[in-house]
């Protein structure tokens, strides 16, 4: 699992190029875009959030590792919440918000309901995120 903290975690992790524009540099509606298409999987969440922590507990039980942005220990993590609503089309708070494949999936209900009507699985192994 790769924890986002702060803006220079990201800047040093191998997953960014040396062309990639500074993450400090990005507003956090690029940021969240960023994050998004260049991971499989990519959960936004609170550490106090236990819908968050569902979630995160049932892609890991699946062996998926999920790139994990805990907003309460982030730096920017109001200006990406209010990110994720408007991108999201949510007025209450969006947490936890899973992208898959690039693309905003949902939250934990989403996540849930598709995980018992067996249509997670398959999306996760297109997105590249399970391999068996």
């Amino acid at each position: 699992m790769w924890v986002m903290k702060s803006p220079m975690a990201i800047e040093s992790s191998s997953s960014v190029s040396p062309t990639t524009p500074l993450i400090m540099n990005m507003t956090p509606c690029e940021m969240l875009t960023h994050l998004a298409s260049s991971n499989a999987v990519v959960i936004f969440s609170s550490t106090d959030c236990c819908f968050s922590t569902v979630a995160k507990n049932l892609l890991f039980s699946l062996g998926v590792g999920p790139t994990v942005i805990e907003l309460d220990h982030h730096d920017a993590g109001s200006s990406i919440h209010a990110a994720l609503c408007q991108l999201c089309g949510e007025t209450r708070q969006p947490l936890p918000a899973v992208f898959v494949g690039g693309k905003y999936y949902g939250g934990v209900q989403t996540l849930l309901a598709d995980h018992i009507n067996g249509k997670l699985i398959p999306l996760l192994k297109d997105a590249g995120a399970l391999w068996l």
